[in-house]
């Protein structure tokens, strides 16, 4: 079974700093944590490295608001 994981929690996996991640991006880190706040509004090009660097598919990724993967996870339902 596939988890899906927001963009901090895979920086997270693998431990690096935002500063490190948004380096590897190639954008600032004040931009990595506004993703990370809310990634709906997350660019295709770094979505891609993203899909590159950590090997997944677009659909392992949760890309809503923070809020609501939380509430999912509370509520044990199957994000879909």
């Amino acid at each position: 079974m596939i988890t899906i994981k927001t963009i901090e929690e895979l920086r997270k996996e693998i431990n690096l700093s935002q500063v490190e991640m948004a380096g590897k991006l190639g954008i600032s880190p004040k931009t990595l944590s506004k993703y990370e706040n809310d990634s709906s509004d997350l660019p295709t090009p770094i979505l891609k490295k993203y899909i590159n660097i950590f090997g997944i598919h677009f659909d392992d990724i949760f890309l809503g608001k923070k809020y609501e993967i939380y509430v999912q996870r509370k509520k044990n339902l199957k994000i879909s």
